[in-house]
């Protein structure tokens, strides 16, 4: 037999608080379970593919040295790395690359389509290299319009139809200039090192300094970065303003019921 219970029941002094509770955040990836996209795992990799077959064909068709020397060419290798490895993430249901990593490649592959057809393939250009003596014929020319136009083009596609938005961040533009300051010291360096007689000393005639001197082709170099860090922010804006192409219906471990009653 239980005792009575008591009418009256004392009040229980509080408990006193001995540290301030810290809100804890659960990760998505803790809840939501990744999802494998074959499709975009296998469109990856035929960009990957063709990439690495278009810097084949390059290295075959000219000197190695020269050719990896060319920031297309150094570009177009990174977008294929970046781009077999985020196939590779896409087939297996992994998290996607950093996108650091993903919109370094994208902006150097964009600029580096903007250049060409800006600066160098445009006839009204005062650095245009079209008609000139060494202008890409035949399969040079192929290898140019793969590397300026048909693997640039992926690129962005791959980001507007394949990636989702609101990755890119604008404290990352300023770090996506580290690469192409350290091409332009590395192409400086190279064009000390070569003969002065040689054809291909200088790549890129907006970069001559014998032609124009360091002063003209440093400010050059500085226009360059500027416009390349303003690319970069459009870029980012791009990506906070664009629709959602992977938007998919994400599985649980809740599951909700309905009300009783």
């Amino acid at each position: 037999m239980t005792a009575p219970i008591p009418r009256d029941m004392p009040d229980l002094p509080a408990i006193p608080r001995t540290h301030a509770l810290l809100p804890s955040f659960v990760p998505a990836s803790a809840v939501v379970a990744p999802v494998r996209r074959p499709l975009a795992g296998v469109l990856r990799l035929i960009v990957a593919v063709a990439a690495a077959g278009t810097v084949a064909l390059a290295l075959l068709l000219g000197s190695p040295l020269r050719v990896l020397s060319h920031f297309s060419v150094q570009s177009t290798i990174l977008l294929a790395l970046v781009t077999l490895a985020s196939a590779r993430r896409a087939w297996t249901a992994r998290r996607p690359l950093p996108s650091a990593l993903t919109g370094a490649a994208l902006l150097y592959a964009v600029a580096n389509a903007l250049v060409y057809h800006l600066l160098l393939a445009d006839a009204a250009s005062p650095y245009s290299v079209t008609g000139a003596p060494g202008a890409p014929a035949g399969w040079h020319a192929v290898a140019h319009h793969l590397l300026h136009t048909v693997i640039p083009a992926a690129a962005v596609l791959d980001w507007l139809l394949l990636t989702a938005p609101n990755h890119l961040h604008l404290r990352q533009a300023a770090a996506w200039l580290v690469c192409p300051l350290a091409y332009l010291g590395f192409f400086l360096a190279r064009a000390a090192l070569i003969t002065p007689d040689a054809p291909d000393r200088y790549l890129y005639p907006f970069l001559d300094a014998a032609a124009h001197g360091y002063r003209h082709t440093l400010a050059n170099a500085l226009l360059l970065g500027l416009s390349l860090y303003a690319l970069a922010v459009l870029l980012v804006a791009l990506d906070h303003a664009r629709p959602n192409p992977v938007r998919h219906r994400a599985r649980t471990g809740f599951r909700l019921q309905p009300p009783v009653g």
